[in-house]
């Protein structure tokens, strides 16, 4: 057994960690007020992986969430206490081999206003819009009859 590689990132609300293991299989989250603790069957060569954080703070373990894809595990942490900013995941300050900063993602947010729809919002609304919906998303003017296109004219007939 050994660690999944793991990325995760803070944001205002919440913190989120991405378990980056394909396929995989008996997925348990199992969220604690001071630790997260998770584990599943995948990769290639179907090895079983098990990941135990203690948590820099506290989390609100009935309001965290996790989803799994064919490509990762992504777990949203909501934080006890919302706007403090966690400088990293951990209670302890060792470096974790298996652990990074998911940069891609980062943000310092302290700066943000509050207007904008909060990460846990935009995370669960993801969440919910994940699935095999084939919506294609409205393009404006796409409907249009009356928009006329320079190539709109019509084409001569084959021969």
């Amino acid at each position: 057994m050994q660690p999944a590689t793991g990325k995760w990132y803070d944001r205002r609300e919440a913190v989120f960690i991405e378990f980056c293991i394909e396929d995989s299989k008996d997925v348990q989250v199992k969220f604690n007020k001071t630790k997260l603790d998770f584990s599943c069957v995948g990769g290639t060569d179907n090895m079983k992986h098990h990941n135990e954080v203690e948590l820099f703070e506290s989390i609100d373990p009935n309001d965290s969430k996790h989803k799994r894809t064919d490509r990762s595990v992504f777990c949203c942490l909501r934080k006890a206490e919302s706007g403090k900013s966690w400088p990293r995941l951990t209670k302890e300050k060792a470096k974790l081999n298996w652990l990074s900063v998911d940069f891609n993602n980062w943000k310092d947010w302290e700066d943000d206003s509050d207007e904008e729809l909060s990460s846990f919002d935009r995370f669960s609304e993801m969440m919910n819009n994940m699935g095999g919906e084939d919506d294609l998303p409205d393009v404006d003017g796409a409907d249009d009859e009356e928009s006329v296109d320079s190539d709109d004219e019509k084409m001569p007939d084959l021969e």
